[in-house]
């Protein structure tokens, strides 16, 4: 029989990162590694990750509610609920949430490998880490994923 995987509203695993909250929802494990799927629950007024560049694998946003301040390299969008931002391999990117409300968005992977970044951010605060922008990018290193420092296309 072919696995199946339904994750209710409670379901799914919690990781917590400073202001921010990643439950992920789809290892990978049901999609042959195809696809990670989490929902990212950003504190208001928090910065995300520094800009970096996948090397590997889309990353997609759904914006379910509250407002997302995306920047891609030099350019700025404030993202409604409802909005959809698909980052392919190579596009420096990162979000925030800049209002006051919370944040909500569901977040994909295609291939999943990025889903242990989140894991090993983890890891790293339950062992006395700082959740630092240097250290971040070193995690992300990891993954095929670098800081997008020069903000080029």
């Amino acid at each position: 029989m072919t696995q199946v995987s339904i994750v209710g509203s409670d379901g799914g695993e919690v990781v917590q990162l400073g202001p921010t909250t990643m439950r992920i929802l789809e290892d990978g494990s049901t999609t042959g590694h195809r696809l990670g799927i989490g929902e990212i629950t950003v504190a208001p007024h928090t910065d995300g990750p520094p800009q970096h560049r996948h090397a590997r694998h889309d990353e997609g946003f759904y914006v379910v509610s509250g407002t997302a301040r995306f920047t891609i390299g030099t350019t700025t969008y404030d993202a409604p609920a409802g909005t959809l931002a698909m980052i392919p391999p190579g596009a420096p990117h990162t979000f925030a949430n800049p209002t006051d409300e919370p944040l909500v968005l569901l977040n994909t992977f295609t291939p999943d490998l990025y889903v242990q970044y989140f894991r090993d951010l983890r890891d790293m605060i339950e062992q006395g880490g700082a959740l630092t922008p240097e250290a971040t990018e070193k995690v992300m290193n990891r993954y095929d994923t670098e800081a997008a420092t020069d903000y080029a296309d």
